[in-house]
């Protein structure tokens, strides 16, 4: 492990290894297989660069996404990594220059899309030099139960197998469940992995979960909270969302600008670079945005919409923080959101490769995430708890640092209101119907929906019952019975509100109910600096410049050069020489050489006149 660390610290600046990067770099370099799942932000890539760094030939990395792989092997040639990749948008000159450094040795990495695996490129690459690792990014993509399955990566193991000697085989991803880690394993042949799981908890990022009764208003809101400065990225479930909320905020001064699959290739690249050089600070997008992207001074991620499931939400929110500062995530949420979902996951363009069986099982199970993902927006606990164990692992019942946890609540008794709304449910049933949350609501407080006179409900006995309730109040007592089985909402475009086997505990037992409502409204507080050494901050404004300038010449974001947190660190050390320029976290030798004499003269500059 000693030329691991050498390795670690030569090319990118750390001097030790974070939990879990150890075991699997050790694994690797005993030619053992490995699967590790981290979340985002822990430096999974580390895991299988310093290894491809010490082994003899190359490694071939998997990646699902052109702009991910451009990213990391951008990152890589700015930290001295001879590295490259294939993929679609190369032209031939290019292309055929990338194959013949790869064949002639002249690569430590190459990244390819699946969908390449079979070409003859990959096949002559693989005639002429070793294949040490193969390496497949983002795993989950393999299992039909993964959040994002992509049939092409069932074609990774058949690749493998066509090698000439097989290599070893190295896995990653965020986020998996214990059944999608099983499915990584079997789908992709790993040969008795190391397994690592570092653990799911980012401590930095505060979750909260909102329900404003609108949501525009709510965003507008959380930005001022944060401050214009802010970076922030705002997801939103459909492209018209995304235009509107863009709109809206360019309306209202921010620099903000939009990314989702209806713009054209060029003004997608044009609007991610936008925002990765920080020429606008608020990224809004739909789910199309963030993979691969390792921006490091993301300090809010809001969710304008609900995503379809905790896998998705805890990858996307997991953008935020990344350099570990303290960092928000923010979900707005609405019961359409809901509906939105479920109309998304029975409406989605189904796999051709698959029977109709295979369909309906993946449908199934995305409407089971759908309903955990509602659970998440509704419950009164622990945000943090209910994610973390979601993902497998203990935690305690209070982490003091999420939306929940910093409200106050009050325990108050509501089986009266529970009773009229199971009651409502059972009488509409007796009739032959039944209905959304939306027209329930009505029907209980006595609404001007013209569907309850047409069906002539105006007689039920629960109409009206409940008519003195505030809407929020009322909706917040249904949510706790859907998420406590008391009663159950249908999948489908129209869901609707069913009974349940344990309604009978509310209408005939009378057993008596009682949740947690909030006494005052709980706000998630803008993103604290990190306690650390003190910087200063003036000093950090010079280098955060001339990093810039650095990095408009060489044509990359600007935390290809230096992450904020090595800014932070450079500028709390203010280094003199170029060894104390070395000992700066994130400063490696390659980095050192082209950009040491301009900061430390800026430093020293600095110094002469403060």
């Amino acid at each position: 492990m000693d030329t691991a660390v050498q390795i670690l610290k030569q090319y990118f600046g750390y001097d030790a290894f974070r939990p879990g990067q150890d075991t699997l770099i050790g694994a690797v370099l005993s030619r053992r297989d490995a699967l590790g799942i981290m979340p985002t932000g822990a430096g999974k890539s580390i895991c299988y660069q310093v290894p491809a760094l010490a082994l003899r030939g190359l490694t071939i990395v998997v990646s699902p996404l052109i702009s991910l792989m451009k990213d990391q092997v951008g990152a890589l040639v700015q930290a001295g990594v001879p590295a490259g990749c294939l993929n679609s948008t190369m032209d031939y000159a290019e292309y055929d220059e990338t194959v013949y450094r790869a064949m002639r040795g002249g690569l430590k990495l190459l990244y390819v899309a699946p969908e390449r695996l079979d070409t003859p490129a990959l096949a002559r690459i693989a005639a002429h030099t070793p294949i040490s690792m193969v390496t497949i990014d983002e795993a989950h993509c393999v299992s039909q139960w993964g959040q994002d399955f992509r049939p092409s990566y069932l074609r990774i193991a058949d690749f493998i197998a066509s090698l000439p000697a097989r290599p070893i085989v190295s896995a990653f991803t965020a986020t998996a469940t214990a059944e999608v880690r099983d499915d990584i394993v079997r789908l992709l042949g790993l040969h008795e992995p190391q397994l690592v799981t570092t653990g799911f908890d980012r401590p930095n990022l505060q979750f909260a979960v909102r329900r404003p009764q609108g949501k525009m208003q709510e965003l507008l809101r959380i930005l001022r909270e944060h401050g214009r400065q802010c970076v922030a990225i705002v997801y939103c479930a459909t492209r018209k969302n995304v235009e509107q909320v863009c709109e809206t905020l360019c309306e209202h001064g921010y620099a903000a600008t939009r990314y989702h699959a209806g713009l054209s290739d060029r003004e997608r690249r044009d609007n991610q670079d936008d925002f990765l050089f920080d020429r606008k600070t608020i990224m809004v997008a739909t789910n199309a945005f963030g993979m691969g992207i390792d921006k490091s001074n993301v300090s809010l991620v809001v969710h304008y919409n609900m995503p379809k499931n905790l896998e998705s939400y805890y990858q996307e929110a997991g953008r935020a923080g990344r350099d570990g500062s303290p960092a928000a995530c923010i979900l707005l949420y609405a019961g359409k959101d809901v509906q939105t979902n479920q109309f998304l996951i029975e409406n989605s363009e189904p796999d051709p490769s698959l029977s109709e069986q295979a369909r309906a099982a993946i449908r199934k199970k995305d409407l089971d995430r759908l309903r955990d993902m509602t659970f998440y927006c509704s419950i009164d606990g622990c945000l943090r708890q209910y994610l973390l164990r979601y993902f497998g692992e203990h935690a305690p019942d209070f982490c003091g640092n999420c939306g929940n946890c910093l409200t106050h609540f009050d325990t108050v008794d509501v089986t009266i209101e529970a009773q009229k709304i199971v009651s409502c449910v059972y009488r509409l049933a007796q009739r032959g119907h039944r209905f959304g949350r939306g027209m329930l609501s009505d029907i209980l407080r006595a609404g001007d929906d013209p569907r309850i006179a047409a069906y002539g409900l105006t007689d039920l006995s629960t109409y009206g019952i409940m008519r003195e309730e505030k809407p929020a109040r009322l909706r917040a007592i249904l949510e706790h019975l859907l998420l406590h089985g008391y009663l159950a909402q249908t999948a489908g475009d129209k869901p609707c509100i069913v009974l349940t086997a344990r309604s009978a505990e509310i209408i005939r037992e009378r057993r008596p109910v009682s949740m947690k409502l909030p006494r005052r409204h709980s706000t998630v507080s803008a993103a604290q600096p990190r306690a650390t050494t003190p910087v200063d901050s003036s000093l950090y404004d010079v280098l955060r410049d001339l990093r810039a300038k650095f990095a408009r010449s060489a044509g990359v974001p600007p935390y290809v050069i230096f992450s904020n947190a090595t800014l932070e660190d450079m500028a709390a050390r203010k280094p003199r020489t170029h060894a104390e320029f070395l000992d700066v976290s994130g400063v490696g030798d390659t980095k050192a050489q082209k950009y040491g004499k301009q900061f430390l003269e800026a430093i020293a500059s600095y110094e002469t006149q403060a």
